[in-house]
């Protein structure tokens, strides 16, 4: 195992350049030289060109050589462009998915303790039939029965969503007992071991009032059943909770949130900490981390990104013990 740190550059047609490159340039020397970038040398060069962003780069196929701090080192992955923000979808799709394929094998052949991967339009993956990169990697994972987890993560606060990237109308078919209680345990696995301490978890219901109650609603059918469960094993968790009022100030009482559903957490957690935050997939073979946001594609070229979430993902990649 060794202590470099690999960036997927991710998508091409967005603001991944500019993060990095933001990232890049506040970064201590100690932690640069741990630094990988997984792209293309050329695509990368020629967007750093037109953003006019000064930085030496270095192309390399693997760790071997000697580290330079002042270089940017990258792993070349091919690509065909023409312009470098405007590359077509299927050299994007087969960019991406070689991008993401190695930083697996690299993980699961324990020669990095896992990777970062810049925001990537999930529509590039979609021929996998995978709907997000959290389904993708735990595929690949070969992980079936749920169990890995969506952590966005704050130093004030976490959350988790039990289902990722469904319609809600996919909600309340997706979600059970058995899912909620694997879930739970994975997240408090690695909570104690990471952050050295029994996370409290405030768990919410689906329904708007936890549907009162009623004795055919999914909280008591599902997930008064699966916090019984996760009880006996002596996991803190709260007796379901309100959504509506959670995040006015009852939050403050937990250590992570978990929802039944993605925009059920995510909205008032962003809207609470906009980009202080990281986004990590728990349960894998490995640690996986992306900025907490998308591509930005109406961002591109004007400088203003902002590069927080990527590099509070670095530096905690860079201190994370397997």
């Amino acid at each position: 195992m060794t202590n470099k740190i690999i960036i997927v550059a991710g998508d091409p047609n967005s603001i991944n350049s500019e993060i990095i490159y933001k990232a890049w340039k506040n970064l201590d020397k100690k932690t640069k030289k741990m630094v990988y970038l997984i792209a293309n040398f050329k695509l990368i060069d020629q967007q750093f060109k037109k953003l006019k962003f000064k930085v030496n780069l270095f192309k390399t196929k693997n760790f071997t050589h000697r580290n330079n701090t002042n270089s940017f080192k990258i792993i070349d992955i091919p690509i065909k462009f023409k312009n470098p923000f405007e590359v077509s979808k299927k050299e994007s799709t087969k960019y991406v998915v070689k991008s993401l394929s190695l930083a697996h094998q690299l993980s699961e052949q324990k020669k990095i303790i896992g990777f970062i991967n810049c925001p990537i339009n999930k529509k590039l993956i979609r021929k996998s039939g995978k709907i997000g990169i959290t389904e993708y990697l735990a595929s690949k994972c070969k992980i079936k029965d749920g169990s890995e987890v969506m952590f966005i993560h704050n130093k004030k606060l976490s959350v988790v969503p039990i289902t990722t990237h469904l319609d809600i109308k996919e909600v309340s078919k997706k979600i059970s007992s058995k899912l909620i209680i694997n879930k739970v345990v994975t997240l408090n696995k690695f909570y104690k071991k990471n952050f050295k301490k029994k996370p409290k978890i405030g768990i919410l219901g689906l329904n708007p009032h936890n549907a009162e109650l009623r004795k055919n609603s999914e909280e008591v059918r599902i997930i008064q059943p699966a916090i019984k469960r996760l009880k006996l094993k002596n996991i803190n968790i709260s007796n379901i909770m309100v959504s509506d009022t959670i995040f006015i100030n009852n939050y403050k009482k937990f250590n992570v949130i978990v929802g039944m559903y993605h925009d059920q957490v995510l909205s008032p957690f962003k809207a609470l900490f906009n980009f202080d935050a990281i986004n990590l997939t728990l349960g894998l073979n490995y640690i996986r981390l992306s900025p907490d946001h998308g591509p930005a594609y109406d961002l591109i070229g004007k400088n203003k990104s902002n590069y927080l979430s990527l590099f509070r993902c670095i530096k905690f990649l860079g201190r994370y013990k397997q």
